[in-house]
């Protein structure tokens, strides 16, 4: 193997797919990235058995070839070499790097025992900007909880269809539903539900989150993957390869109420503002109280620690309904909120027991489900 390429493009490679390397004691080959000689271009792979990474980037290529080497030794030591191209070599046992004066050896190990990222069918996949989905998905992957005994809720549910992509996450005191209507129809034959676990949902958002070119989001009955391309030409650049959690989500569509007995339309930012000033006042409960008054067009705050004081002010708002006295935790009600875009936000709530949504005032692709906390 023996090529040339610039040193802030593996920089940029190496930081991609470290993200996919296991810190594995009993597996340690995870801890290694696969470089791979691919025609004009060097080939990056790592993976952690749940999620697989692979990079591309344009190289000078003189000798085919593949190695393995420690992911993190090499990436710190590229990071410190000067801004000029890099010599990347095979001498028996040992990759050479060469970069101006700059010369190192790492030991490598045998590709060959390095596991391989399974691929995903290319028949059949959706196309949408990598910014606007990560930005969806971020939208809900908080909610989510990580669990063992309901794996089924550890990571977002996304349904694509031929028209939208919806998104919802809960961890079943709370949910979050995001629908992104698409620009285009899909080519799907059929409607794929799958469930992405939190932790690969959050590298697609850290990876995709500021790419404006469609990605292409290829899917299979037990896996996803996603693939952006290169600004230069019409190649890869990322692909990104993750498992999917098996099992039904819950029915959520079943708890979500209909009916309301209260609705307020509120300022987001002013209610925001009274949720964080009442939480200090909170306790180990993180428990907030709202009297809601609607022939007042009036939400009182209350909350109180014995040890610390107490709080109480008054926000006006559009209220419809009945009057109702209840609590929340200030952090699922704080979070919910700050989700929501535009400067109003409707809040709908059923009874001081029941689940009450919150929602944007204006462009409604977007709900948040929350439970009260009940009166003991």
């Amino acid at each position: 193997m023996k090529l040339t390429i610039i040193k802030n493009k593996l920089k940029r490679g190496l930081f991609i797919i470290e993200r996919a390397c296991s810190k594995s004691l009993t597996l340690p080959i995870l801890n290694n990235v696969l470089f791979e000689k691919e025609k004009n271009f060097l080939n990056l792979c790592a993976t952690d058995l749940e999620i697989g990474i692979k990079w591309w980037g344009l190289a000078k290529t003189e000798k085919e070839g593949k190695t393995l080497l420690p992911v993190r030794p090499v990436s710190n030591y590229i990071s410190f070499l000067p801004e000029k191209p890099i010599l990347i070599e095979k001498e028996n046992s040992f990759i050479k790097f060469e970069c101006e004066n700059y010369k190192t050896k790492f030991k490598s190990l045998d590709p060959e025992e390095f596991p391989i990222i399974p691929k995903v069918s290319e028949e059949e996949f959706v196309s949408i900007p990598g910014f606007i989905f990560s930005k969806s998905l971020k939208k809900v992957v908080d909610f989510t909880l990580p669990s063992t005994t309901r794996p089924e809720i550890s990571g977002v549910y996304i349904i694509f269809s031929k028209n939208f992509i919806k998104l919802v996450a809960t961890d079943s005191f709370r949910l979050g539903e995001k629908t992104h209507t698409l620009t285009k129809p899909t080519k799907l034959e059929k409607e794929y539900a799958v469930i992405v676990p939190q932790r690969a949902v959050k590298e697609i958002i850290n990876i995709f989150g500021e790419i404006e070119k469609e990605i292409k989001i290829y899917l299979s009955t037990n896996q996803i993957s996603l693939e952006s391309e290169m600004e230069e030409i019409p190649h890869p650049e990322i692909l990104l390869t993750s498992r999917l959690i098996e099992g039904e989500f819950p029915d959520y569509e079943a708890i979500v109420p209909k009916k309301f007995e209260t609705e307020i339309t509120l300022f987001k930012e002013e209610f925001l503002r009274q949720i964080k000033m009442a939480s200090i006042f909170s306790g180990k409960s993180n428990e907030i109280r709202l009297k809601i008054n609607p022939e007042k067009d009036e939400i009182e705050f209350l909350s109180e620690n014995l040890e610390l004081g107490s709080y109480k002010s008054l926000m006006k708002g559009k209220i419809k309904g009945k009057n109702l006295n209840i609590a929340f935790n200030h952090k699922f009600l704080a979070e919910g909120v700050s989700q929501i875009e535009g400067k109003e936000l409707v809040f709908q709530l059923t009874d001081e027991e029941g689940p009450a949504i919150l929602k944007p005032f204006e462009n409604q692709n977007f709900f948040y489900v929350l439970m009260p906390i009940k009166a003991t």
